[in-house]
Protein backbone atom coordinates (compact mmCIF):
# COMPACT_ATOMS: atom_id res chain seq x y z
CA UNK A 1 0.00 0.00 0.00
CA UNK A 2 2.76 2.38 1.08
CA UNK A 3 4.39 1.70 -2.43
CA UNK A 4 1.12 2.09 -4.33
CA UNK A 5 1.10 5.49 -2.60
CA UNK A 6 4.31 6.59 -3.31
CA UNK A 7 4.15 5.52 -6.61
CA UNK A 8 0.87 8.02 -6.70
CA UNK A 9 2.58 10.67 -5.36
CA UNK A 10 5.29 10.90 -8.04
CA UNK A 11 2.40 10.53 -10.72
CA UNK A 12 0.34 13.16 -9.43
CA UNK A 13 2.95 15.55 -7.56
CA UNK A 14 6.40 15.20 -8.51
CA UNK A 15 6.29 14.70 -12.21
CA UNK A 16 3.52 17.81 -12.84
CA UNK A 17 6.59 19.74 -10.98
CA UNK A 18 9.24 18.43 -13.27
CA UNK A 19 7.45 19.47 -16.16
CA UNK A 20 6.33 22.97 -14.40
CA UNK A 21 9.84 23.53 -13.42
CA UNK A 22 11.34 22.92 -17.18
CA UNK A 23 8.96 25.22 -18.55
CA UNK A 24 9.83 27.78 -16.16
CA UNK A 25 13.54 27.61 -16.83
CA UNK A 26 13.23 27.61 -20.72
CA UNK A 27 10.71 30.32 -20.64
CA UNK A 28 12.75 33.14 -18.53
CA UNK A 29 15.59 31.59 -20.51
CA UNK A 30 14.37 32.72 -23.88
CA UNK A 31 11.62 35.21 -22.83
CA UNK A 32 14.18 38.51 -23.49
CA UNK A 33 15.61 37.61 -26.90
CA UNK A 34 11.94 36.16 -28.06
CA UNK A 35 10.06 39.52 -26.81
CA UNK A 36 12.10 41.67 -28.87
CA UNK A 37 12.76 39.17 -32.06
CA UNK A 38 8.54 38.67 -32.13
CA UNK A 39 8.01 42.65 -32.01
CA UNK A 40 10.34 43.11 -34.83
CA UNK A 41 8.67 39.59 -37.02
CA UNK A 42 5.36 41.03 -36.28
CA UNK A 43 5.71 44.60 -37.33
CA UNK A 44 7.50 43.44 -40.90
CA UNK A 45 4.58 40.57 -40.88
CA UNK A 46 1.87 43.25 -40.29
CA UNK A 47 3.29 45.16 -43.08
CA UNK A 48 4.09 42.41 -45.39
CA UNK A 49 0.43 41.15 -44.65
CA UNK A 50 -1.35 44.68 -45.19
CA UNK A 51 0.57 44.97 -48.76
CA UNK A 52 -0.24 41.50 -49.86
CA UNK A 53 -3.80 42.26 -49.08
CA UNK A 54 -4.06 45.66 -50.83
CA UNK A 55 -2.25 44.08 -53.93
CA UNK A 56 -5.16 41.18 -53.95
CA UNK A 57 -7.51 43.80 -53.83
CA UNK A 58 -5.97 45.83 -56.57
CA UNK A 59 -6.63 43.25 -59.41
CA UNK A 60 -10.34 42.20 -57.76
CA UNK A 61 -11.10 46.05 -58.37
CA UNK A 62 -10.05 45.85 -62.00
CA UNK A 63 -12.07 42.97 -62.69
CA UNK A 64 -15.12 44.41 -61.07
CA UNK A 65 -14.93 47.67 -62.88
CA UNK A 66 -15.07 45.35 -65.96
CA UNK A 67 -17.45 43.87 -65.47
CA UNK A 68 -19.73 46.92 -64.04
CA UNK A 69 -19.17 47.60 -68.14
CA UNK A 70 -20.92 44.82 -69.13
CA UNK A 71 -23.64 45.36 -66.38
CA UNK A 72 -24.61 48.36 -68.55
CA UNK A 73 -24.01 46.79 -72.27
CA UNK A 74 -25.98 43.35 -71.30
CA UNK A 75 -29.24 44.32 -70.92
CA UNK A 76 -31.86 41.82 -72.44
CA UNK A 77 -33.95 44.07 -73.56
CA UNK A 78 -31.37 45.10 -76.36
CA UNK A 79 -30.12 41.31 -77.47
CA UNK A 80 -29.50 41.98 -81.08
CA UNK A 81 -27.12 45.14 -80.13
CA UNK A 82 -25.14 43.43 -77.48
CA UNK A 83 -22.18 43.09 -79.44
CA UNK A 84 -22.54 46.46 -80.94
CA UNK A 85 -22.77 47.95 -77.81
CA UNK A 86 -20.29 45.89 -76.68
CA UNK A 87 -17.16 45.31 -78.92
CA UNK A 88 -16.05 48.90 -80.05
CA UNK A 89 -15.26 49.74 -76.34
CA UNK A 90 -14.07 46.33 -75.23
CA UNK A 91 -9.86 46.70 -76.08
CA UNK A 92 -10.08 49.92 -73.66
CA UNK A 93 -12.57 49.12 -71.25
CA UNK A 94 -12.80 45.55 -70.78
CA UNK A 95 -9.54 44.06 -71.49
CA UNK A 96 -9.84 40.68 -70.06
CA UNK A 97 -13.26 39.92 -70.99
CA UNK A 98 -13.43 37.72 -74.09
CA UNK A 99 -17.21 36.80 -74.36
CA UNK A 100 -21.03 37.96 -72.79
CA UNK A 101 -23.38 35.44 -73.12
CA UNK A 102 -27.56 36.04 -71.86
CA UNK A 103 -29.41 32.91 -71.07
CA UNK A 104 -32.77 32.78 -70.18
CA UNK A 105 -34.39 30.66 -67.59
CA UNK A 106 -34.08 27.35 -70.18
CA UNK A 107 -30.55 27.54 -69.98
CA UNK A 108 -30.84 29.02 -73.75
CA UNK A 109 -28.12 31.04 -74.88
CA UNK A 110 -30.65 34.34 -76.34
CA UNK A 111 -27.28 36.80 -76.62
CA UNK A 112 -23.59 36.19 -77.38
CA UNK A 113 -20.70 38.60 -78.08
CA UNK A 114 -17.37 37.49 -78.69
CA UNK A 115 -13.73 39.21 -78.98
CA UNK A 116 -12.26 36.10 -80.73
CA UNK A 117 -12.03 35.46 -84.23
CA UNK A 118 -11.55 32.16 -85.67
CA UNK A 119 -12.11 30.65 -82.75
CA UNK A 120 -15.46 28.98 -83.38
CA UNK A 121 -15.31 25.34 -82.39
CA UNK A 122 -13.81 26.74 -79.11
CA UNK A 123 -16.40 28.82 -78.31
CA UNK A 124 -19.43 26.48 -78.87
CA UNK A 125 -17.66 24.25 -76.99
CA UNK A 126 -17.68 26.42 -74.15
CA UNK A 127 -21.49 27.02 -74.81
CA UNK A 128 -22.09 23.47 -74.13
CA UNK A 129 -19.74 23.55 -71.05
CA UNK A 130 -21.48 26.06 -69.37
CA UNK A 131 -24.99 25.07 -70.14
CA UNK A 132 -24.06 21.64 -69.00
CA UNK A 133 -21.80 22.07 -66.25
CA UNK A 134 -20.90 25.27 -65.33
CA UNK A 135 -24.46 26.91 -64.46
CA UNK A 136 -25.66 24.23 -61.99
CA UNK A 137 -22.31 25.30 -59.45
CA UNK A 138 -23.71 28.98 -59.70
CA UNK A 139 -24.83 30.27 -56.64
CA UNK A 140 -28.54 30.83 -58.99
CA UNK A 141 -30.62 30.73 -55.83
CA UNK A 142 -29.37 32.96 -53.09
CA UNK A 143 -30.22 36.60 -52.59
CA UNK A 144 -30.15 38.78 -54.25
CA UNK A 145 -30.51 37.46 -57.30
CA UNK A 146 -28.75 40.94 -59.16
CA UNK A 147 -25.83 40.59 -56.81
CA UNK A 148 -22.47 40.59 -58.85
CA UNK A 149 -20.93 36.96 -58.29
CA UNK A 150 -17.88 35.17 -59.55
CA UNK A 151 -17.51 31.41 -60.41
CA UNK A 152 -13.44 30.87 -60.52
CA UNK A 153 -12.82 26.69 -61.07
CA UNK A 154 -10.88 24.24 -63.43
CA UNK A 155 -13.19 22.03 -65.79
CA UNK A 156 -11.01 19.13 -67.46
CA UNK A 157 -7.49 21.00 -67.94
CA UNK A 158 -8.80 24.84 -68.61
CA UNK A 159 -9.39 27.39 -65.47
CA UNK A 160 -12.12 29.48 -65.68
CA UNK A 161 -13.41 33.08 -63.86
CA UNK A 162 -16.54 33.98 -65.04
CA UNK A 163 -18.45 36.97 -63.76
CA UNK A 164 -22.58 36.30 -63.85
CA UNK A 165 -25.76 37.76 -62.17
CA UNK A 166 -29.29 38.09 -62.77
CA UNK A 167 -31.52 40.69 -64.11
CA UNK A 168 -35.40 40.60 -64.76
CA UNK A 169 -37.10 42.15 -67.87
CA UNK A 170 -40.90 41.67 -68.36
CA UNK A 171 -41.40 38.91 -65.66
CA UNK A 172 -38.71 36.45 -66.77
CA UNK A 173 -35.31 36.25 -65.46
CA UNK A 174 -32.19 36.66 -67.12
CA UNK A 175 -28.61 35.40 -66.18
CA UNK A 176 -25.39 37.42 -67.76
CA UNK A 177 -22.35 35.92 -67.38
CA UNK A 178 -19.10 37.88 -68.61
CA UNK A 179 -16.05 35.26 -69.47
CA UNK A 180 -12.91 36.81 -68.51
CA UNK A 181 -10.07 35.26 -70.51
CA UNK A 182 -7.44 33.70 -67.59
CA UNK A 183 -4.58 33.73 -70.39
CA UNK A 184 -5.11 37.32 -70.76
CA UNK A 185 -5.13 37.95 -67.30
CA UNK A 186 -1.67 36.24 -66.29
CA UNK A 187 0.02 37.62 -69.18
CA UNK A 188 -1.62 41.23 -69.33
CA UNK A 189 -2.68 42.23 -66.25
CA UNK A 190 -0.69 40.76 -63.73
CA UNK A 191 2.55 42.24 -65.12
CA UNK A 192 1.03 44.85 -65.04
CA UNK A 193 0.00 45.36 -61.22
CA UNK A 194 2.46 43.09 -59.66
CA UNK A 195 5.67 43.26 -61.81
CA UNK A 196 9.17 45.23 -60.34
CA UNK A 197 8.68 48.17 -62.72
CA UNK A 198 5.29 48.46 -61.81
CA UNK A 199 6.22 48.44 -58.06
CA UNK A 200 8.91 51.00 -59.07
CA UNK A 201 6.14 53.41 -60.37
CA UNK A 202 3.72 52.73 -57.31
CA UNK A 203 5.38 55.18 -54.90
CA UNK A 204 3.24 53.50 -51.83
CA UNK A 205 4.53 50.01 -52.44
CA UNK A 206 7.37 48.92 -50.56
CA UNK A 207 10.25 47.08 -52.04
CA UNK A 208 9.03 43.66 -52.20
CA UNK A 209 8.40 39.85 -54.48
CA UNK A 210 5.03 38.62 -55.53
CA UNK A 211 4.16 35.47 -56.91
CA UNK A 212 0.62 34.04 -57.60
CA UNK A 213 -0.13 30.15 -56.62
CA UNK A 214 -3.30 27.71 -57.46
CA UNK A 215 -4.51 25.30 -54.93
CA UNK A 216 -1.36 22.94 -54.96
CA UNK A 217 1.45 25.69 -54.74
CA UNK A 218 2.15 25.94 -58.52
CA UNK A 219 3.24 29.32 -59.49
CA UNK A 220 0.70 30.81 -61.73
CA UNK A 221 2.82 33.95 -62.19
CA UNK A 222 5.77 35.41 -60.44
CA UNK A 223 9.34 34.42 -59.43
CA UNK A 224 9.56 31.05 -56.70
CA UNK A 225 9.38 32.55 -52.99
CA UNK A 226 11.56 31.18 -50.09
CA UNK A 227 8.84 30.00 -47.80
CA UNK A 228 9.55 31.69 -44.32
CA UNK A 229 8.52 33.57 -41.72
CA UNK A 230 8.19 37.01 -43.55
CA UNK A 231 6.00 35.47 -46.79
CA UNK A 232 2.77 36.21 -46.56
CA UNK A 233 -0.01 34.93 -48.88
CA UNK A 234 -3.57 35.91 -49.00
CA UNK A 235 -6.46 34.88 -51.35
CA UNK A 236 -7.41 37.29 -54.08
CA UNK A 237 -11.05 38.42 -52.06
CA UNK A 238 -14.29 37.38 -54.98
CA UNK A 239 -12.85 37.14 -58.07
CA UNK A 240 -9.59 34.34 -58.14
CA UNK A 241 -10.07 33.15 -55.38
CA UNK A 242 -8.86 29.75 -55.78
CA UNK A 243 -5.33 31.81 -56.34
CA UNK A 244 -3.40 32.92 -53.35
CA UNK A 245 -1.14 36.06 -53.97
CA UNK A 246 1.95 35.70 -52.22
CA UNK A 247 4.11 38.44 -50.68
CA UNK A 248 7.87 38.60 -49.44
CA UNK A 249 10.19 41.40 -48.81
CA UNK A 250 13.24 41.82 -50.42
CA UNK A 251 15.06 41.77 -47.21
CA UNK A 252 12.97 38.95 -45.97
CA UNK A 253 16.27 35.96 -46.19
CA UNK A 254 18.87 38.80 -44.29
CA UNK A 255 16.14 38.78 -41.42
CA UNK A 256 15.13 35.50 -41.30
CA UNK A 257 19.03 34.46 -40.95
CA UNK A 258 19.08 37.32 -38.56
CA UNK A 259 16.64 35.57 -36.04
CA UNK A 260 18.38 32.40 -36.47
CA UNK A 261 22.09 33.61 -35.63
CA UNK A 262 20.11 35.17 -32.23
CA UNK A 263 18.31 32.23 -31.36
CA UNK A 264 20.94 29.60 -32.06
CA UNK A 265 22.84 30.42 -28.69
CA UNK A 266 19.46 30.04 -26.71
CA UNK A 267 18.44 26.91 -28.30
CA UNK A 268 21.92 25.02 -27.75
CA UNK A 269 22.37 26.27 -23.86
CA UNK A 270 19.06 24.66 -22.78
CA UNK A 271 17.05 22.73 -25.55
CA UNK A 272 18.81 19.76 -25.25
CA UNK A 273 18.91 19.55 -21.62
CA UNK A 274 14.80 20.35 -21.39
CA UNK A 275 14.52 17.73 -24.26
CA UNK A 276 16.03 15.39 -22.41
CA UNK A 277 14.05 16.42 -19.20
CA UNK A 278 10.70 16.34 -21.12
CA UNK A 279 11.45 12.39 -22.68
CA UNK A 280 12.16 11.13 -19.76
CA UNK A 281 9.11 12.29 -17.99
CA UNK A 282 7.33 11.64 -20.66
CA UNK A 283 8.49 8.11 -21.27
CA UNK A 284 7.91 7.41 -16.77
CA UNK A 285 3.81 8.90 -17.81
CA UNK A 286 3.85 5.98 -20.25
CA UNK A 287 5.02 3.30 -18.38
CA UNK A 288 2.58 4.43 -15.40
CA UNK A 289 -0.19 4.73 -17.74
CA UNK A 290 0.81 1.12 -19.12
CA UNK A 291 0.93 -0.58 -15.39
CA UNK A 292 -1.90 0.96 -14.24
CA UNK A 293 -4.63 -0.09 -17.85
CA UNK A 294 -2.71 -3.69 -17.57
CA UNK A 295 -3.56 -3.46 -14.04
CA UNK A 296 -6.69 -3.01 -14.73
CA UNK A 297 -7.48 -5.03 -17.24
CA UNK A 298 -5.68 -8.37 -14.96
CA UNK A 299 -8.07 -7.20 -12.26
CA UNK A 300 -10.97 -7.86 -14.51
CA UNK A 301 -9.51 -11.01 -15.64
CA UNK A 302 -9.37 -12.34 -11.98
CA UNK A 303 -12.95 -11.13 -11.40
CA UNK A 304 -14.68 -12.83 -14.11
CA UNK A 305 -12.44 -16.14 -14.06
CA UNK A 306 -13.31 -15.90 -10.32
CA UNK A 307 -16.96 -16.06 -11.78
CA UNK A 308 -16.18 -18.75 -14.51
CA UNK A 309 -14.97 -21.25 -11.84
CA UNK A 310 -17.63 -20.46 -8.86
CA UNK A 311 -20.33 -21.17 -11.34
CA UNK A 312 -19.76 -25.00 -12.03
CA UNK A 313 -18.38 -25.77 -8.81
CA UNK A 314 -21.57 -24.43 -6.89
CA UNK A 315 -23.39 -26.79 -9.42
CA UNK A 316 -20.89 -29.62 -8.72
CA UNK A 317 -21.73 -29.08 -5.23
CA UNK A 318 -25.49 -28.64 -5.07
CA UNK A 319 -26.19 -31.54 -7.62
CA UNK A 320 -23.43 -33.69 -5.49
CA UNK A 321 -24.97 -33.49 -2.22
CA UNK A 322 -28.51 -34.18 -3.72
CA UNK A 323 -26.86 -37.14 -4.49
CA UNK A 324 -25.16 -37.53 -1.14
CA UNK A 325 -28.09 -37.00 0.75
CA UNK A 326 -30.35 -39.22 -1.51
CA UNK A 327 -33.46 -37.82 -2.32
CA UNK A 328 -33.25 -38.50 -5.33
CA UNK A 329 -36.53 -39.47 -6.88
CA UNK A 330 -35.72 -42.20 -9.44
CA UNK A 331 -32.60 -43.69 -11.28
CA UNK A 332 -33.21 -41.44 -14.58
CA UNK A 333 -32.89 -38.46 -12.04
CA UNK A 334 -29.61 -39.43 -10.47
CA UNK A 335 -28.17 -40.23 -13.93
CA UNK A 336 -29.19 -37.21 -15.38
CA UNK A 337 -27.40 -35.28 -12.08
CA UNK A 338 -24.09 -37.30 -12.57
CA UNK A 339 -24.12 -36.14 -16.01
CA UNK A 340 -24.25 -32.31 -15.37
CA UNK A 341 -21.37 -33.25 -12.37
CA UNK A 342 -19.41 -34.63 -14.94
CA UNK A 343 -20.79 -31.75 -17.83
CA UNK A 344 -19.74 -28.95 -15.18
CA UNK A 345 -16.66 -30.68 -14.51
CA UNK A 346 -15.01 -30.83 -17.88
CA UNK A 347 -16.29 -27.16 -18.29
CA UNK A 348 -14.09 -26.51 -15.31
CA UNK A 349 -11.02 -28.28 -16.54
CA UNK A 350 -11.22 -26.72 -19.86
CA UNK A 351 -11.41 -23.50 -18.09
CA UNK A 352 -8.62 -24.11 -16.02
CA UNK A 353 -6.58 -25.73 -19.36
CA UNK A 354 -7.30 -22.37 -20.94
CA UNK A 355 -5.87 -20.55 -18.03
CA UNK A 356 -2.92 -22.43 -17.22
CA UNK A 357 -2.16 -22.72 -21.35
CA UNK A 358 -2.79 -18.62 -21.48
CA UNK A 359 -0.44 -18.37 -18.20
CA UNK A 360 2.55 -20.55 -20.46
CA UNK A 361 1.81 -17.85 -23.03
CA UNK A 362 1.86 -15.19 -20.75
CA UNK A 363 5.54 -16.43 -19.67
CA UNK A 364 6.68 -17.49 -23.61
CA UNK A 365 6.66 -21.29 -22.94
CA UNK A 366 4.71 -22.60 -26.14
CA UNK A 367 3.44 -26.32 -25.01
CA UNK A 368 2.34 -27.07 -28.31
CA UNK A 369 4.25 -30.70 -29.28
CA UNK A 370 2.82 -30.43 -33.26
CA UNK A 371 2.50 -34.23 -34.97
CA UNK A 372 1.29 -35.56 -37.60
CA UNK A 373 -2.48 -35.29 -37.42
CA UNK A 374 -6.27 -35.30 -38.75
CA UNK A 375 -7.72 -31.76 -38.28
CA UNK A 376 -11.18 -32.92 -38.99
CA UNK A 377 -11.17 -35.64 -36.61
CA UNK A 378 -9.76 -33.24 -33.86
CA UNK A 379 -13.01 -30.94 -34.94
CA UNK A 380 -15.15 -33.52 -34.33
CA UNK A 381 -13.44 -34.28 -30.90
CA UNK A 382 -14.63 -31.13 -29.56
CA UNK A 383 -17.88 -30.76 -31.30
CA UNK A 384 -18.85 -33.92 -29.38
CA UNK A 385 -17.82 -32.23 -25.84
CA UNK A 386 -20.29 -29.77 -26.46
CA UNK A 387 -23.20 -31.92 -28.00
CA UNK A 388 -24.89 -32.38 -24.88
CA UNK A 389 -24.52 -28.99 -23.76
CA UNK A 390 -26.10 -27.75 -27.11
CA UNK A 391 -29.35 -29.77 -26.95
CA UNK A 392 -30.03 -29.00 -23.46
CA UNK A 393 -30.32 -25.64 -24.70
CA UNK A 394 -32.11 -25.90 -27.87
CA UNK A 395 -29.20 -25.47 -29.78
CA UNK A 396 -28.09 -27.89 -33.06
CA UNK A 397 -24.65 -27.95 -34.12
CA UNK A 398 -24.53 -28.93 -37.71
CA UNK A 399 -20.62 -30.37 -38.62
CA UNK A 400 -19.22 -30.22 -42.44
CA UNK A 401 -15.70 -31.93 -42.38
CA UNK A 402 -14.38 -32.01 -46.57
CA UNK A 403 -13.78 -35.50 -47.32
CA UNK A 404 -10.47 -36.18 -47.80
CA UNK A 405 -8.47 -33.62 -46.02
CA UNK A 406 -4.46 -33.56 -45.83
CA UNK A 407 -2.69 -33.98 -42.89
CA UNK A 408 -1.25 -31.57 -41.02
CA UNK A 409 1.37 -30.51 -37.88
CA UNK A 410 -0.91 -30.18 -35.23
CA UNK A 411 -1.21 -30.17 -31.51
CA UNK A 412 -4.50 -32.25 -31.85
CA UNK A 413 -4.97 -31.08 -27.70
CA UNK A 414 -4.54 -27.38 -29.08
CA UNK A 415 -6.85 -27.52 -32.13
CA UNK A 416 -9.53 -29.31 -29.79
CA UNK A 417 -8.94 -26.58 -27.24
CA UNK A 418 -9.16 -23.67 -29.68
CA UNK A 419 -12.95 -25.31 -30.96
CA UNK A 420 -13.84 -25.76 -27.78
CA UNK A 421 -13.19 -21.96 -27.29
CA UNK A 422 -15.10 -20.93 -30.25
CA UNK A 423 -18.18 -23.50 -29.94
CA UNK A 424 -18.74 -22.14 -26.14
CA UNK A 425 -18.50 -18.53 -27.43
CA UNK A 426 -21.39 -19.52 -30.06
CA UNK A 427 -23.54 -21.36 -27.59
CA UNK A 428 -23.37 -18.53 -25.44
CA UNK A 429 -25.19 -15.76 -27.95
CA UNK A 430 -26.93 -18.64 -30.32
CA UNK A 431 -30.92 -17.79 -30.23
CA UNK A 432 -33.42 -20.88 -29.14
CA UNK A 433 -33.72 -23.13 -31.84
CA UNK A 434 -31.19 -21.99 -34.39
CA UNK A 435 -27.53 -24.25 -35.17
CA UNK A 436 -24.12 -23.59 -35.16
CA UNK A 437 -22.56 -25.12 -38.09
CA UNK A 438 -18.68 -25.79 -37.50
CA UNK A 439 -16.70 -26.59 -40.73
CA UNK A 440 -13.21 -27.93 -41.89
CA UNK A 441 -11.98 -27.43 -45.41
CA UNK A 442 -9.72 -26.69 -47.82
CA UNK A 443 -8.01 -23.24 -48.21
CA UNK A 444 -5.58 -23.16 -50.81
CA UNK A 445 -2.50 -25.05 -49.05
CA UNK A 446 -4.31 -24.45 -45.59
CA UNK A 447 -6.96 -25.98 -43.60
CA UNK A 448 -9.47 -23.57 -42.54
CA UNK A 449 -11.74 -24.19 -39.84
CA UNK A 450 -14.92 -22.18 -39.25
CA UNK A 451 -17.31 -21.54 -36.09
CA UNK A 452 -20.46 -19.87 -37.02
CA UNK A 453 -23.84 -18.70 -36.02
CA UNK A 454 -26.41 -16.40 -36.05
CA UNK A 455 -26.18 -14.39 -33.31
CA UNK A 456 -26.09 -10.79 -33.06
CA UNK A 457 -22.37 -10.27 -34.30
CA UNK A 458 -19.46 -8.19 -33.72
CA UNK A 459 -19.33 -4.46 -34.73
CA UNK A 460 -16.44 -3.61 -36.87
CA UNK A 461 -14.45 -1.62 -34.35
CA UNK A 462 -14.38 -4.75 -31.95
CA UNK A 463 -13.03 -7.12 -34.77
CA UNK A 464 -9.78 -6.87 -34.20
CA UNK A 465 -9.36 -5.87 -30.12
CA UNK A 466 -11.30 -9.09 -28.87
CA UNK A 467 -8.62 -10.95 -30.35
CA UNK A 468 -5.94 -8.89 -27.48
CA UNK A 469 -5.97 -10.35 -24.15
CA UNK A 470 -8.22 -9.58 -21.43
CA UNK A 471 -10.02 -7.20 -23.79
CA UNK A 472 -14.26 -7.79 -23.99
CA UNK A 473 -16.04 -5.82 -26.60
CA UNK A 474 -18.46 -2.75 -25.38
CA UNK A 475 -21.38 -4.19 -24.18
CA UNK A 476 -20.47 -7.57 -23.94
CA UNK A 477 -20.90 -7.79 -20.15
CA UNK A 478 -23.51 -6.18 -17.73
CA UNK A 479 -26.39 -7.01 -20.63
CA UNK A 480 -28.65 -10.12 -20.58
CA UNK A 481 -27.95 -12.13 -23.88
CA UNK A 482 -30.79 -13.09 -26.86
CA UNK A 483 -32.16 -15.33 -24.15
CA UNK A 484 -33.14 -13.54 -21.65
CA UNK A 485 -30.51 -14.90 -19.61
CA UNK A 486 -28.07 -13.58 -16.80
CA UNK A 487 -25.33 -11.07 -18.21
CA UNK A 488 -22.95 -13.10 -20.41
CA UNK A 489 -19.53 -13.28 -18.56
CA UNK A 490 -15.92 -14.17 -19.97
CA UNK A 491 -12.64 -14.51 -18.89
CA UNK A 492 -10.72 -12.66 -21.83
CA UNK A 493 -8.56 -15.22 -22.72
CA UNK A 494 -10.44 -17.53 -24.80
CA UNK A 495 -9.99 -15.77 -28.16
CA UNK A 496 -6.36 -14.46 -27.26
CA UNK A 497 -5.33 -18.19 -26.63
CA UNK A 498 -7.50 -19.41 -30.15
CA UNK A 499 -4.99 -16.35 -32.05
CA UNK A 500 -2.20 -18.08 -30.11
CA UNK A 501 -3.13 -21.39 -31.27
CA UNK A 502 -3.66 -20.54 -34.76
CA UNK A 503 -0.62 -18.90 -35.04
CA UNK A 504 1.70 -21.04 -33.30
CA UNK A 505 0.67 -23.87 -36.17
CA UNK A 506 1.91 -21.03 -38.43
CA UNK A 507 -1.98 -19.98 -39.16
CA UNK A 508 -4.28 -17.33 -38.83
CA UNK A 509 -7.51 -16.55 -36.37
CA UNK A 510 -10.09 -13.67 -37.81
CA UNK A 511 -13.79 -12.98 -37.27
CA UNK A 512 -15.89 -12.21 -40.31
CA UNK A 513 -19.64 -10.66 -39.05
CA UNK A 514 -22.38 -8.50 -39.88
CA UNK A 515 -24.11 -7.14 -37.42
CA UNK A 516 -27.66 -8.56 -36.97
CA UNK A 517 -26.34 -11.67 -39.24
CA UNK A 518 -24.45 -13.36 -36.68
CA UNK A 519 -20.30 -14.31 -37.06
CA UNK A 520 -17.97 -16.24 -38.48
CA UNK A 521 -14.58 -17.43 -36.71
CA UNK A 522 -12.48 -18.48 -38.52
CA UNK A 523 -8.64 -20.38 -38.27
CA UNK A 524 -6.50 -21.37 -40.65
CA UNK A 525 -3.45 -24.17 -40.49
CA UNK A 526 -0.89 -25.09 -43.15
CA UNK A 527 -1.67 -28.46 -44.87
CA UNK A 528 1.21 -30.70 -45.67
CA UNK A 529 1.67 -31.64 -49.23
CA UNK A 530 3.77 -34.69 -50.24
CA UNK A 531 6.23 -34.07 -53.36
CA UNK A 532 7.88 -37.33 -54.44
CA UNK A 533 8.63 -39.19 -51.31
CA UNK A 534 9.38 -36.46 -49.66
CA UNK A 535 6.76 -34.72 -47.27
CA UNK A 536 6.88 -30.82 -46.88
CA UNK A 537 4.75 -28.64 -44.47
CA UNK A 538 3.02 -25.89 -46.47
CA UNK A 539 3.58 -23.34 -44.04
CA UNK A 540 5.51 -21.89 -46.65
CA UNK A 541 2.81 -20.06 -47.94
CA UNK A 542 1.89 -17.06 -46.20
CA UNK A 543 -0.85 -16.77 -43.86
CA UNK A 544 -3.65 -14.18 -45.39
CA UNK A 545 -3.16 -10.74 -43.44
CA UNK A 546 -6.85 -10.24 -43.29
CA UNK A 547 -9.87 -11.26 -43.53
CA UNK A 548 -11.66 -11.90 -47.00
CA UNK A 549 -13.19 -8.79 -48.80
CA UNK A 550 -16.74 -10.98 -48.72
CA UNK A 551 -17.68 -11.00 -45.31
CA UNK A 552 -19.97 -14.01 -44.25
CA UNK A 553 -22.12 -13.95 -40.98
CA UNK A 554 -21.45 -16.91 -38.18
CA UNK A 555 -20.07 -17.76 -35.33
CA UNK A 556 -20.04 -16.29 -32.34
CA UNK A 557 -21.03 -13.09 -30.73
CA UNK A 558 -19.37 -14.10 -27.90
CA UNK A 559 -16.69 -12.87 -29.07
CA UNK A 560 -17.85 -10.10 -28.12
CA UNK A 561 -17.37 -11.72 -24.78
CA UNK A 562 -14.75 -13.21 -24.85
Amino acid sequence: MDGERRGKLASFVLLPAIIVAVGIVAYFTFRTTLALDRLRQEAVVEATLGLAREKAARLDRQIIDQDNVVMAVADPANLPELAERWLPTAQRETPSVRAILILDEQRRVLGFASRATGAFQEEEAFRRLLVNKIVPDMELGTDPKDQLRHLHREYGPQGYLLSYWQRTWQGQSYLIVAWHDIGRLVKDTLPALYSDRAQLLDTKSQPSRVNVVDEEGRIIYGPPLRSGEFTVGVRFPTTLYNWRLQVSPSSSEELAVSVQNRRLVEIAMVGLSCLVIVAGVFAILVAAERARRISALKSEFVANVSHELKTPLALVRMFAEMLQSGRVASDDKRKEYLEIIVRESERLSGLIENVLDFARVERGRDAYELEEGDVGEAVMRAVNVYRYRAERENVRIDVDIEQGLPRALIDERAIQLAVINLLDNALKYAPDGECVTVSAGRRGERIAVKVKDRGPGVAPEDRTRIFERFVRAEGASGTADKKGRAPIRGSGIGLALVKHIAESHGGKAWVESELGNGSTFVITIPAERWSGSTKVAASVVPAPSEPPATPAAAASDSAKSD
